[in-house]
């Protein structure tokens, strides 16, 4: 089963999948499509009830243990699915744009260890980055700002700060880091946060979401305002891969989990088209090797619709939207879950952990 998260600007859906059970692939988009009967909505939950919620991640070890950032009260942890939830410690910053976290394997322990260590990451407005071992209590790694791109960054909306937009966990390596600060900067470090290295020639400066895969050492997917880019040597240099992608502020990157040239992304023309659903145009993607991008056909999109959250589970693709939350075993026919969403939302989060 997968459980998701699915950060909505008030509140957190915890939805349930079954993936051991097929539900019908073929919907039809210009009706109401089916709901599928093999998810169920355990609860909706609020960390505050005035918080404005910006980001969600949960734990893999620990399909239960979940934080969710917000706009004004700062980071909150829950050990119990949303049930409640508690203000963590020791992060200053009360407006959080980032959260995540990644398994950590331990291969000192051997093969009888009892299980990996989760290393969670945060960032916030202004631009600084924490580390936790339990998502409860959080230490700075501090130097961030002293690099001398620093003085460049600025977020358009609020001109006079910027903030960490996404944090990217290799999955080859646990202490290299890509740190996406909206906007003006991708940075990396190697020695997990000890140190810090500038942004590079060609990287994006707009960073917005980020992959990278257990099967491509060194390939890393950027999708960003300023267009998509991958780089295959850690982040050393950069490329744009652009061709049949129309619509090039992208927001949302995942990849196949059984083929790393396999991706998704979604994208508007511009940050009003992507978010704002009185203006709202937006389109999700597919890439399948050198193959041009071409449009994802069974999503609602278009006219009305904001930008895709997209993330990967066991039971496949999951996209959510103030159009609904959907999931696709391969990326083409997708089917609709039982979760309603105000035509008014813009989604800011979408976690997914597998659970036993």
């Amino acid at each position: 089963m997968d459980r998701l998260y699915a950060a909505l600007p008030g509140a957190v859906a915890v939805v349930d999948v079954d993936t051991d059970t097929d539900a019908d692939p073929d919907v039809d988009t210009d009706a109401d499509p089916d709901v599928d009967p093999t998810a169920n909505v355990v609860r909706t939950t609020a960390p505050h009830p005035e918080a404005s919620i910006q980001c969600v991640a949960a734990s893999p070890a620990d399909p239960d243990l979940v934080c969710c950032g917000t706009a004004d009260h700062g980071l909150f942890r829950s050990t119990d699915a949303g049930e409640t939830w508690r203000p963590v410690e020791r992060i200053t910053q009360d407006r959080i744009t980032s959260v995540t976290c990644a398994a950590v394997v331990d291969e000192s322990s051997g093969p009888e260890r009892d299980g990996d260590r989760v290393a969670w990451w945060a960032g916030t407005e202004p631009s600084r980055v924490y580390r936790s071992d339990d998502g409860g209590v959080w230490t700075e790694r501090e130097g961030l700002t002293d690099l001398p791109s620093a003085s460049s960054w600025a977020f358009p909306p609020r001109p006079h700060t910027h903030h960490v937009r996404w944090v990217e966990v290799d999955a080859h390596d646990p202490d290299h880091l890509y740190v996406a600060v909206e906007a003006g900067a991708l940075v990396t470090t190697h020695d997990g946060g000890e140190t810090w290295e500038d942004r590079v020639q060609g990287s994006r400066r707009d960073t917005h979401s980020m992959a990278t895969h257990p099967d491509a050492p060194g390939r890393a997917y950027c999708a960003a305002g300023d267009g998509y880019a991958e780089t295959g040597d850690g982040g050393e240099t950069w490329d744009l891969v652009q061709e049949g992608l129309d619509h090039r502020y992208c927001w949302s990157v995942v990849v196949d989990p059984a083929d790393p040239d396999h991706r998704l992304v979604s994208a508007a023309r511009g940050a009003m088209s992507a978010h704002r659903a009185g203006s709202a145009d937006s389109y999700v993607y597919r890439k399948r090797g050198e193959e041009p991008w071409e449009r994802v056909e069974g999503l609602p999109v278009g006219t009305g619709v904001t930008r895709y959250v997209l993330t990967v589970g066991d039971g496949g693709f999951y996209a959510l939207s103030n159009a609904g939350l959907f999931r696709s075993s391969s990326g083409e026919a997708w089917e609709r879950l039982p979760l309603d969403v105000a035509d008014d939302a813009t989604a800011t989060g979408l976690a997914v952990v597998p659970v036993a």
